[in-house]
């Protein structure tokens, strides 16, 4: 089993900026992507950034130029820089990881709990 696990999330004031840090650990035989999404009230979750393994990056339309997906020092980490905050973005931010648990195992998806983001006005 892969947990994965989110931190950084908290009050920001709009214009402001939050870090968002992810881990995986458990039966990792190598790490495919690793990414965040987010979902708001009444909403459906949405992806923000994803980062793969050879290092390619993918970000929502509405993060780009804000956001920066950078994978950790540690192979199983990975970060979400918020930077100017907005209304817009508030919401639960969710880490997802695709991974294979052995060489010949399928990709598993699995998520985090989730870490809420607020921006006040």
């Amino acid at each position: 089993q892969v947990q994965v696990v989110e931190s950084g999330g908290g009050l920001v004031q709009a214009g402001g900026s939050l870090r968002l840090s992810c881990a995986a650990t458990g039966t990792i035989f190598r790490i495919n992507a690793m990414g965040w999404y987010r979902q708001a009230p009444r909403k459906q979750r949405e992806l923000v950034a994803v980062v793969a393994n050879g290092g390619l990056t993918n970000y929502a339309n509405s993060v780009k130029g804000r956001f920066t997906i950078s994978r950790g020092n540690a192979e199983n980490m990975v970060y979400l820089q918020m930077n100017s905050l907005n209304s817009e973005d508030a919401a639960v931010y969710y880490c997802n990881v695709k991974s294979l648990r052995t060489s010949r195992s399928i990709e598993w998806s699995d998520w985090g709990q989730g870490t809420q983001v607020t921006v006040s006005s």
